[in-house]
């Protein structure tokens, strides 16, 4: 069976579960944390995702100090399922949908802002008003900063890109000033 789809069937069946319990919010947290650390830690994700290595009890055990020691009954069923199933080497992309699919059932959407320095609250809260407001959704913004862009921002959220940088003006400016050159000679 293809892994996307195995993932995704994964990923809605957590959300339909804490969904049940009420526990969302901090399932979702622990599953950030967790998708975080896989990502962070390459061993750790090599240890996980093994077949022979490391026992199920012991994959178990690693998760779960990954997260602090402290998980919730729901999160720790989960991985139990996962590898009575044999998914456990999915767990990283599986956390990484329930989180999105989560926040779609909960009407909010993650975005990423680029910028120069940190941005300031009153230009995060307007941000967050026009996605509300185009979208009826809420965002959660994730802020990263790249000096590199010399001003301006960029913006991602869904299929939607918005490079308002200083950066990529003057790269337009360039690529225009090459290409009336070549028209010169």
């Amino acid at each position: 069976m293809n892994r996307g789809i195995v993932v995704s069937r994964y990923a809605r069946a957590l959300v339909k579960y804490v969904n049940e319990t009420g526990n969302g919010p901090v399932v979702c947290s622990e599953a950030e944390a967790l998708a975080h650390a896989l990502h962070v830690v390459p061993d750790l994700a090599r240890l996980i995702e093994s077949k022979d290595v490391v026992s199920s009890f012991e994959k178990k055990k690693l998760l779960h100090s990954a997260l602090g020691g402290r998980i919730s009954p729901e999160l720790s069923r989960f991985i139990t399922l996962l590898l009575r199933k044999g998914r456990i080497d999915m767990i990283q992309d599986i956390m990484r949908d329930f989180v999105d699919a989560y926040r779609r059932s909960m009407g909010v959407r993650k975005a990423y802002l680029t910028c120069v320095s940190e941005p300031s609250e009153r230009f995060l809260q307007r941000l967050k008003a026009l996605v509300r407001e185009k979208t009826g959704d809420d965002v959660v913004i994730q802020v990263t900063l790249d000096p590199s862009l010399i001003g301006g921002f960029i913006f991602d959220i869904d299929d939607y890109l918005m490079d308002a940088s200083v950066k990529r003006q003057l790269d337009l400016i360039r690529e225009e000033f090459i290409e009336k050159n070549r028209r010169i000679v």
